[in-house]
């Protein structure tokens, strides 16, 4: 019998359906929680980085550390060690949005609802009414984040899967009895094709991981052994690119070919590779855009990634989604001023390494901030290099404590080709 992948909407009675097709087809439930244990265990990676990299949105640093293309093809080589492994199961969740629609013996289900009678049927169910929009308005976003940066689309577009069902005009009966007829139906029994599928997409992801891990940011391809790597963004050296791309994946087990192949809109520039020792989240605050983004643009010239914001509520807000590093911080800001900033930083993210960096800061400034927790005090105008220094010396102070939010790395924008 084939696979079932199902992913819902929320509120749309999507446990009662699980749990009874599980009963009908004798089928083992699969669940996100299920392979982001599977990919801890094999990878020693942190839980939370894959629930973010399933869910969150993307962060603004995202960029300099590739974090979310790592998890997913963490999550993905996982997946698909678990696919070969079991047929009788039934896979739900956000993890089923990563099967690729090779694997044709995995019926792809969408079971999705509208949002107000999914706020209706949440509401019933004991949940405040407010509470509700929240949740249904977080899933969605997570949904349409996941899947327009996976295959630029749309969560509920109906071409990334086999059936959809809308759950408001269709019993819970006959949801059951349309997936039953068609895991019945020619087009998802299992093949030679689908089963290699499974293979192509698990030496997918270790080239993937491969290539990630030099820095590299590059749409694989796999089909039985051979891996077709196609360079989407723009290169001076084209040919030295394509030796560096061979040489990665050739190096990682079962492939057997490689081709390098420029995208549709590829365009000759310079291409960098990312590096993983450097800086790589560093949230700028100040209310002097100019200057923010000049002084963004330096660091990033001088191998430090960094993202600017430019006044207080900016960076607190930030940091309800995000977790950068080390935060460099004006003090004299309109509205939440840079040491009410510092202070809420210190109490809600006491790992982030905060540099005060003021051109109208006193004395007393000085005192107040560093007794708050500040790693640094530096005056306007900036010394670049000093700053820089500066910046190094909170990471390799983080790196020492164990507690890079980045997850041990950072990158460089070095390795140019060209």
């Amino acid at each position: 019998m084939p696979a079932i992948a199902l992913f819902s909407s929320t509120f749309t009675n999507e446990t009662e359906i699980i749990s009874e097709l599980s009963t009908l087809t004798g089928s083992k439930i699969v669940s996100d929680k299920d392979i982001i244990a599977d990919a801890c265990s094999k990878y020693k990676i942190d839980k939370n980085k894959l629930e973010q990299a399933l869910y969150a949105k993307m962060s603004v640093f995202n960029q300099f550390t590739l974090e979310k293309e790592k998890h997913l093809a963490f999550l993905k080589s996982s997946l698909a060690e678990k696919l070969g492994e079991s047929e009788r199961c039934i896979y739900y969740g956000f993890i089923t949005l990563l099967i690729p629609a090779q694997v044709s013996h995995v019926l792809k289900v969408l079971i999705a609802g509208n949002k107000e009678q999914r706020i209706q049927r949440a509401v019933a169910a004991g949940i405040v009414e407010k509470e509700a929009k929240r949740q249904v308005h977080k899933s969605d976003a997570s949904a349409f984040e996941l899947t327009d940066f996976l295959y630029k689309k749309e969560a509920w577009d109906p071409t990334l899967y086999d059936i959809v069902i809308p759950a408001d005009q269709t019993t819970t009966k006959d949801i059951l009895q349309v997936i039953l007829e068609n895991l019945h139906k020619n087009a998802v029994q299992k093949t030679d094709a689908s089963r290699q599928a499974i293979k192509d997409m698990a030496l997918g992801a270790q080239v993937e991981l491969a290539l990630l891990g030099k820095g590299h940011n590059i749409e694989v391809a796999a089909d039985n052994g051979s891996v077709r790597l196609t360079v989407n963004k723009s290169v001076l050296n084209f040919g030295k690119m394509e030796s560096e791309l061979a040489e990665i994946a050739s190096a990682v087990g079962g492939v057997k070919a490689v081709e390098v192949a420029k995208g549709p809109d590829y365009k000759t520039s310079i291409y960098r590779k990312q590096q993983f020792e450097l800086p790589s989240k560093v949230l700028l605050v100040d209310d002097e855009k100019e200057f923010a983004q000049t002084l963004s643009e330096r660091l990033i010239s001088r191998d430090v990634g960094s993202h600017a914001v430019y006044d207080g509520q900016q960076a607190l807000d930030l940091l309800k989604d995000d977790n950068p590093d080390v935060m460099v911080l004006d003090l004299k800001m309109p509205g939440i001023d840079g040491i009410e900033v510092l202070r809420q930083t210190r109490k809600t993210h006491p790992n982030i390494k905060v540099i005060i960096l003021t051109g109208h800061g006193t004395e007393d400034d000085r005192k107040t901030c560093m007794d708050l927790g500040a790693f640094a005090y530096l005056q306007k105008p900036t010394d670049i290099d000093k700053l820089s220094a500066t910046i190094y010396e909170a990471y390799k102070s983080i790196a020492e404590s164990g507690k890079m939010a980045s997850g041990g790395g950072a990158s460089s924008r070095n390795g140019r080709y060209g």
